[in-house]
């Protein structure tokens, strides 16, 4: 996460929800909210979760990808192509 992010109390974000909306889709930097003192959750524009849930889930097919070559299970480019002509 970005140093930059703005930190907040949840007494904040009570008391200016309307302005937060607007300022983190404007802006799209995430903001922390905390209770007591401590870093209890962080709330972010839609657009920039979306993205990074897309980001996640194409780090895990390549993290499977990786696991597969690791434990030999691919087959040569050559062999592919070749089947691929032999089926039309």
């Amino acid at each position: 996460m970005k140093l930059s992010s703005q930190i907040k109390p949840i007494s904040y974000l009570k008391s200016h929800t309307a302005e937060i909306v607007k300022s983190i889709t404007e802006s799209r930097e995430p903001l922390i909210i905390t209770q007591n003192g401590e870093a209890k959750l962080v709330v972010m524009d839609v657009k920039s979760f979306e993205e990074q849930e897309d980001t996640m889930a194409l780090l895990k097919l390549l993290a499977m990808g990786n696991q597969e070559i690791q434990e030999g299970k691919f087959r040569a480019i050559e062999d592919i192509f070749s089947e691929l002509d032999n089926q039309g």
